[in-house]
């Protein structure tokens, strides 16, 4: 006869190694080999065109507003600590990051062209082609992202740097990104009932085998998980 409680856990250690496959939070960290001060030629950049660059496993988006600034959506701890813009205006680190996502704070900040890409190649107005939607005018898609700029929520699924720049493109915020993700997850946990009975299960067998890694670990990630894909 099995172990009931040997068989949650393989469940949950399943579900695990399936999320941690997607490495969230190297999604912001640059590519091996870049330059961060690599120049860039921004007078090919139109005010309100749709600046794309790769990240590990995920790309970043921002609008380029003219005279190498760029207005883009990133998470950021500093935000809930304090109100120094001399602090919160520096380049946002993963330490500042990271934490931000997880606490849902960001801001719709403008930075330099090299401070946004980091190093990474940049591609210009690519979401037209793969989203094959018509824009607005540029003129108009700054003026959105200029709005907008200021404090915000963020939600990995729900309001991250590609709803952004959707939004201010062309009207609405989408994220196939975030869809894709999301899609995969739902594989990963089927519905909300069967993910508190996981987490509700994890946290029983913390209390019935003691603070063990292997228990506590998968007990804690999947609540984690909900809690980033809720809005």
């Amino acid at each position: 006869m099995k172990n009931p409680m040997l068989e949650a856990v393989s469940l949950l250690l399943e579900k695990l190694l399936l999320i941690s496959n997607f490495k969230l939070f190297s999604v912001w960290t640059p590519g091996e080999g870049t330059e961060k001060n690599r120049p860039y030629e921004i007078s090919s950049f139109l005010r309100g065109d749709v600046l794309e660059v790769s990240r590990t496993h995920f790309t970043h988006y921002g609008i380029y507003l003219g005279d190498n600034r760029v207005a883009h959506l990133m998470p950021d701890i500093l935000l809930a600590l304090t109100n120094d813009k001399g602090r919160t205006q520096k380049v946002v680190s993963n330490k500042r990051l990271i934490p931000g996502v997880i606490c849902k704070v960001a801001s719709i900040r403008v930075d330099t062209v090299e401070d946004f890409a980091y190093g990474a190649d940049i591609l210009v107005n690519h979401l037209d082609e793969t989203l094959k939607k018509k824009s607005l005018l540029n003129e108009e898609v700054a003026r959105r992202a200029e709005q907008q700029l200021g404090l915000t929520p963020y939600s990995l699924l729900w309001n991250n740097c590609e709803h952004f720049v959707t939004h201010c493109r062309y009207g609405a915020p989408i994220s196939p990104q975030a869809e894709k993700f999301y899609e995969t997850v739902k594989i990963i946990i089927r519905d909300q009932r069967s993910c508190l009975a996981s987490a509700l299960l994890g946290l029983a067998s913390i209390v019935y085998t003691g603070l063990a890694s292997y228990m506590t670990f998968p007990a804690i990630c999947i609540p984690f998980c909900l809690w980033m894909m809720s809005d």
